[in-house]
């Protein structure tokens, strides 16, 4: 029994062995393969990857005008004419003709077909001082960063995450170019009526489409640091810096006007729509830094994980068929809105500064009031010292002028704060 026994015994220690000799060398061949593809992995070529994300947006946007082409009814026309019909209006005013887009281009002149595509060039102009002025606006003050960290450190920031400061904000120095602009005619959802696979449908509104190109470098740089809070608080904290950049901007913009409605269930006003195509290209250039004493830079998965992030987020908010919407005030003029002219602003209430505007010149009067201030203070304390300076030389000159009197026996010692003369014996008679 003896003999027997114990090769099994020495068998099934050696089975032990090895089976923790290969759970110890997959758990280092895991680690190793996390190490070299997570945080050394190259990243794919950004040419690459913009051409899987174009085709991506694009299947997407084809899927989205198949389900709406599929999804309408064939009455739609009618029942929108109808509703237009039922509408009262008002007897002093006059039935202007019926208006329709192709009266539209008619009248102005505007050939879709024929009409070569518009440089934009005042456009340019334009837009380049607008951004120029929001630069401007940026650096006087602190508000964007003010409103970029109360964002970043709003309720929807995780628990894992400390406060989040931002270290760089830079706006950029270029501008961008807009170009080959041209017009076409679309229905209620956008889709071009003119194309060759267009949607069929009669033309409701007019869509501006025109290129843009951004080549700049709009950085913001973020600096937080990561609480592993498991398994009690505050077990560790890994310090992270993060600085995204915008490089490289080139796509299609889309942009049209809105009507108002003037049914009583939905009284909208008119809003001006804008979206980009689903052909844009986005390029960023993404550094990171991770750790405290033995740091991590750049790692390219952190990389590729913000920029996925990025082109969503762009991507859910104003790419086609997503589009945004900016109500357009009304173009009546009006005395609140009156700029210039001889009036003075106390006798003209249309040019008032704006609030804004008001609160800068009161920052720069409180400025000057203070500066002002302290000018006078500092005249006033020069005048002080000057004055006693004057009558310490004259008590000086009426002293030795005294002391010149009594013979010049004894030499003259400057008084301090509570000391007197000391004079021992009697003065000599002369």
């Amino acid at each position: 029994m003896s003999t027997n026994t114990a090769p099994i015994h020495h068998e099934s220690s050696l089975s032990f062995t090895q089976g923790l000799l290969l759970g110890q060398l997959s758990i280092v061949i895991l680690i190793g393969a996390f190490i070299k593809f997570f945080i050394f992995g190259d990243p794919p070529s950004p040419d690459l990857t913009a051409a899987l994300r174009a085709t991506e947006r694009r299947s997407r946007t084809l899927a989205h005008k198949r389900s709406l082409l599929s999804l309408r009814p064939p009455s739609a026309h009618s029942h929108s004419h109808t509703q237009n019909l039922s509408r009262k209006r008002s007897s002093a005013l006059r039935n202007p003709p019926p208006l329709t887009i192709g009266t539209i281009l008619s009248k102005t002149y505007y050939n879709v077909d024929a009409h070569q595509p518009e440089s934009l060039d005042w456009f340019n102009v334009l837009i380049a001082q607008t951004i120029a002025q929001f630069r401007a606006d940026a650096q006087h003050d602190d508000a964007i960063l003010t409103s970029l960290t109360r964002a970043l450190n709003g309720t929807s920031r995780p628990d894992f995450l400390d406060e989040i400061k931002v270290t760089e904000l830079s706006l950029g120095e270029d501008f961008p170019i807009f170009s080959n602009c041209r017009v076409i005619p679309v229905d209620d959802d956008g889709i071009a009526t003119s194309a060759p696979h267009g949607s069929g449908r009669e033309s409701k509104r007019l869509q501006a489409r025109m290129d843009v190109d951004l080549s700049d470098f709009i950085t913001l740089a973020l600096e937080t640091k990561l609480l592993l809070n498991y398994p009690k608080p505050l077990t560790a904290i890994l310090p992270v810096a993060l600085a995204v950049s915008v490089v490289r901007f080139s796509g299609t913009l889309s942009m049209s006007f809105i009507p108002s409605s003037s049914s009583p269930a939905h009284n909208t006003a008119t809003t001006m729509a804008f979206s980009f195509l689903d052909d844009y290209r986005l390029d960023f250039s993404i550094r990171s830094l991770v750790g405290s004493r033995s740091r991590l830079q750049d790692v390219p998965k952190i990389a590729s994980l913000v920029e996925k992030r990025l082109h969503d987020w762009f991507d859910e908010r104003c790419v086609e068929p997503r589009f945004q919407e900016i109500a357009l005030p009304s173009l009546w003029p009006r005395k609140k809105n009156t700029r210039g002219g001889e009036e003075t602003p106390e006798a003209a209430p249309g040019a008032s500064m704006s609030r804004k505007e008001a609160k800068m010149a009161a920052k720069e009067v409180e400025r000057g009031i203070m500066a002002e201030a302290r000018r006078e203070v500092e005249r006033e304390a020069e005048e002080k010292a000057e004055r006693e300076r004057v009558r310490q030389w004259e008590r000086d000159a009426v002293e030795e002028h005294e002391l010149e009197g009594m013979g010049g026996v004894r030499r003259r010692r400057r008084m301090t704060r509570g000391e007197e003369y000391a004079m021992p014996g009697s003065m000599p008679m002369g």
